[in-house]
């Protein structure tokens, strides 16, 4: 490499902490705050848009969404964030991480805002309004990852990058959380406000006109951390390694990617081709169990009857219920996850916390699954919750995090972001599977017992199952991906060996401040 290059990079690696390190985190972090709200909470108003929109009175239950309806409302902003996964880390490593990172925020506030407007003059013209904006407000989502995980990772030093990049990711964890509490204080002031009889006593008096404002708003708040960090978002600099490294000549890197190193190359594939496909592999699966179990927690918790059955509660009720559920399981599973991964990634490393992870999640799954009927039987329903807590625990103090940190660190800069987001891809892959599909295999065998308008599925006890073999498998793959404790960027991707012939070639001075400075 050239001079100038190796002493940006060494200044970058030998860093101490300083306070644009925290600033960093927090501008990409809120933007992870944000997709986490989004993402995860329509799971928390779909039973109540089925009692607006699809409930008929003279039914012995509340009205719930339409199989189709239902799979779309829940699946397709993750089929918009795949898209944005793969379109914004090509165009992240083509126009730099600077330039493209405003755009994905802006496009979530915009949808966000937009998917609390839904309206329409048939139930399935609100549905299909509100499907639009949520594919499009999934496919900013998306850009977030690949071009927050690269900044983080080429800002951050080789001593606490891992725990840097897991803060960012971490911030994920308060989103759900606060999608929870957001729905809690919502729903009680409503339930408050307009009170409301059980179905059971009353279906028509039941829902109150009002309960249509409540799944509005909750969608809508999503855009105000967003807004809060646009401002700065755009203030932050290039980062210095994508200077050094691609922007020094761009003529030069173009035909690098299209030549020499490009993603398709011989030479791309021989040394990265594996872990490319570990980084995809992993990412797939915990994904499928991931999202299985945080769209679908209503579900589960009705089954084993820790919610009470929808036609014994009003409909502002049934909201209050589900969403103090899932922010039990948030607070005391999900969010402590993530940061037992901040704080011990570069102590112990990747590899081993993904495997653990990968391990309890199978052990956690099966525990569940095994003994399935005796968790259901009454007063077994805390024992279930604790132990479905801990396989969000070990989601997040495992390969949900480090398949988010890995590809952000072993794949070149002028590829990085563009990697990322192919991992990524396959990660939302195995989401939209778990989405799509757990929805239909987790409804009962027996036919009594089927939700209107579903056919019998293999059941909860058997998809617990199904998710238990991922995990299996996705412990397997974790084989396939290299350790990057305390070691370069530069070290990791190889090219402090490759890229001196193109360093050779370039004429431009880089100083290490033009990256890591902020502004």
């Amino acid at each position: 490499m050239a001079r100038q290059e190796l002493q940006v990079l060494n200044a970058l690696d030998s860093a101490k902490t300083q306070w644009y390190h925290f600033t960093a985190i927090v501008v990409a972090g809120m933007g992870f705050f944000t997709d986490a709200y989004d993402l995860f909470c329509i799971s928390l108003v779909t039973k109540l848009l089925g009692r607006i929109y699809y409930t008929d009175p003279t039914s012995p239950n509340p009205g719930s969404l339409p199989p189709n309806v239902a799979a779309a409302v829940n699946g397709v902003a993750l089929c918009g964030t795949l898209a944005g996964q793969l379109f914004f880390g090509w165009l992240g490593d083509k126009l730099g991480r600077k330039s493209v990172y405003g755009m994905t925020l802006l496009l979530m506030v915009i949808c966000s805002i937009a998917s609390g407007l839904s309206f329409g003059h048939t139930p399935n013209s609100v549905m299909a309004t509100l499907c639009f904006f949520r594919f499009w407000l999934g496919f900013g989502i998306g850009g977030d990852y690949p071009l927050s995980a690269t900044i983080m990772s080429e800002y951050a030093n080789k001593k606490t990058r891992g725990a840097f990049i897991a803060a960012v990711f971490a911030m994920q964890g308060f989103g759900i959380l606060a999608g929870g509490i957001v729905t809690l204080a919502i729903s009680s002031v409503f339930r408050a406000a307009f009170p409301a009889p059980a179905y059971q006593i009353s279906a028509a008096a039941s829902t109150v006109p009002q309960a249509d404002y409540v799944w509005r708003i909750i969608l809508m708040l999503g855009a105000v951390p967003a807004m809060l960090t646009y401002y700065w978002r755009m203030k932050m600099p290039e980062t210095a390694r994508y200077t050094a490294l691609v922007a020094k000549n761009a003529t030069q890197a173009a035909s690098d990617m299209s030549k020499d190193y490009g993603l398709f190359s011989s030479q791309f594939l021989k040394r990265h081709g594996l872990h490319l496909l570990g980084t995809a592999t992993t990412w797939f699966l915990v994904d499928v169990a991931y999202y299985s179990q945080n769209l679908f927690q209503k579900d589960i918790f009705t089954s084993i009857h820790w919610i009470p059955k929808a036609r014994t509660m009003s409909a502002l009720e049934e909201v209050f219920r589900v969403s103090r559920a899932q922010t039990l399981i948030a607070l005391f599973g999900t969010v402590p996850g993530y940061w037992f991964t901040v704080f011990l990634i570069d102590v112990i490393g990747r590899f081993a916390i993904q495997l653990l992870g990968f391990a309890m999640m199978t052990v956690f799954m099966l525990g569940l699954a095994i003994p399935y009927h005796h968790w259901t039987t009454p007063g077994n329903q805390i024992g279930f919750a604790i132990m479905y807590g801990f396989t969000f625990f070990f989601a997040n103090f495992g390969p949900n995090a480090t398949t988010f940190i890995v590809p952000a660190e072993i794949f070149p800069a002028r590829l990085r972001s563009t990697c990322h987001g192919i991992s990524a891809a396959a990660g939302k892959a195995g989401a939209i599977i778990g989405a799509f599909g757990f929805l239909y295999a987790a409804q009962p065998q027996d036919k009594a017992h089927v939700d209107a308008g579903y056919r019998p599925g293999i059941g909860v006890q058997k998809a617990l199952y199904v998710l238990a073999v991922c995990n299996l498998l996705g412990f397997l793959c974790t084989f396939l991906v290299p350790e990057s404790k305390g070691k370069s960027l530069e070290e990791m991707s190889g090219e402090a060996d490759n890229e001196d012939e193109a360093a050779g070639n370039s004429t431009s001075t880089v100083q290490p401040s033009s990256g890591i400075e902020m502004v």
